[in-house]
């Protein structure tokens, strides 16, 4: 059974990046053809995918994001980050990862504030 768990700090301040880990148990993020993606949801509002990284260590992202995220993995940890740069408020919300569509982590909480 996979499971994904999110870690990272619950509060960051405007204009500082946001860092948050994924780790996984239950597969490997090399298995081949397996994706994992970054996905949020702010109050009010629905699911924001972010961006995928494949198993090949490939990645895309959120057009709207693209400027601002970087997802990179180490697979000697079996973990895959999320960096968000110049966050706002607007960046508030619960974090997700995931892998494929099907197996998602409890979310984090990210709040962007002074």
């Amino acid at each position: 059974q996979v499971q994904l768990q999110e870690s990272g700090p619950g509060l960051v301040k405007p204009s500082q990046t946001l860092s948050l880990t994924c780790t996984v148990s239950g597969d490997s993020i090399t298995t081949s053809y397996t994706t994992w993606s970054w996905i949020r949801q702010s109050p009010g509002k629905g699911l924001e995918w972010m961006g995928v990284i494949r198993y090949d260590g490939s990645t895309d992202y959120r057009p709207s994001l693209k400027s601002r995220t970087s997802i990179s993995r180490d697979t000697s940890k079996n973990q895959f980050s999320l960096q968000l740069s110049s966050v706002t408020p607007e960046d508030t919300a619960k974090y997700y990862c995931t892998k494929g569509v099907g197996y998602w982590g409890q979310g984090t909480q990210v709040t962007v504030s002074s």
